[in-house]
């Protein structure tokens, strides 16, 4: 897969000066040796090199590893589980030097059959909390300004992050927001790096005539368990409450939690008209506490 992603950029690159840095992220299963052999089999002028992290450091330590690697104008955060469509560089690029005053450029992002993906969105909130502890078409109605996924595509002015399966950034921006944050294992990172980008007075661009595709499911459980209503990972709430203390202050934590349970509270309603309660996943009711006492603390890469 990772293969697969990085032919796609090396293809549409010709004639563009960049490179492409592969941050094997101590994976343990023979990848980076099977993606070294294939660096190695590639012509000497290949841009390509691997650099091998010692730790798991999550999605963002492995991002900042490869963009710590080169200097260069633009940094491309790019899944393995994605490829970029012929004509993505030279889109992305025109909109970024079309743009001075934007800090980030998210492409359109679709599935591998077509199907447009939602990758941008507002930030979550307590209100957004409220919307989906209730899914109910009226409290959805009363703060649809809240809502966080966006519809495709946005209003300009409607995106507040997008997501980092595919994303560019501007090293300029880089260079003053900082890297991302490593006290996230993995989700939330990039709506964290987009709250600091947007104080600092970075935009963010949509770009619909850059494409790309991110396969469904392909580095990670959480949205398949999410679907299923299964239990995610612990990870996943020691990163959600990380961000609501981080975006919402001391206390945001606490209220996002409230008024997931006020929206709990009012889904259950729905039986009085004889409808059934729309379901959570499995245990979210006390998991969504993960680190609320430390929630600058413990990644919990490993769930319990």
């Amino acid at each position: 897969m990772t293969i697969r992603c990085v032919a796609s950029v090396l293809d549409d690159l010709k004639g563009i000066d960049g490179h492409v840095v592969v941050v094997d992220n101590q994976s343990g299963d023979g990848s980076a040796e099977a993606i070294e052999d294939w660096i190695g089999s590639l012509p000497n002028a290949a841009p390509v090199s691997l650099v091998r992290s010692e730790t798991n450091s999550g999605f963002s330590g492995g991002h900042n590893q490869g963009i710590g690697a080169r200097v260069a104008e633009y940094y491309l955060v790019l899944n393995s589980d994605a490829i970029v469509r012929p004509g993505f560089f030279a889109a992305i690029l025109d909109a970024a030097g079309a743009n001075p005053n934007a800090g980030l450029f998210a492409p359109c992002i679709e599935y591998d059959d077509g199907e447009q993906q939602v990758s941008c969105f507002r930030f979550p909130s307590p209100a957004s909390e409220l919307m989906r502890g209730a899914q109910t078409g009226a409290i959805s109605r009363v703060f649809a300004r809240r809502e966080v996924a966006l519809n495709m595509p946005p209003a300009a002015d409607q995106v507040e992050w997008a997501s980092f399966a595919c994303i560019l950034l501007r090293a300029e921006m880089v260079a003053q927001v900082g890297p991302m944050d490593e006290g996230y294992f993995l989700y939330f990172e990039d709506v964290e790096y987009c709250w600091r980008a947007r104080q600092a007075g970075w935009r963010i661009v949509y770009v619909p005539q850059a494409r790309a595709v991110h396969f469904r499911g392909g580095s990670g459980p959480v949205k398949a368990l999410a679907k299923q209503r299964k239990r995610l990972p612990a990870y996943y709430y020691a990163s959600r409450t990380r961000l609501f203390r981080q975006t919402r202050g001391m206390f945001g934590p606490v209220l996002a939690n409230l008024a997931w349970y006020a929206g709990r509270g009012i889904a259950r309603l729905r039986l009085l008209a004889g409808k059934s309660i729309p379901p959570s996943n499995a245990h979210e009711a006390r998991d969504i506490w993960i680190n609320v006492l430390s929630p600058l603390g413990d990644r919990r890469e490993s769930g319990t």
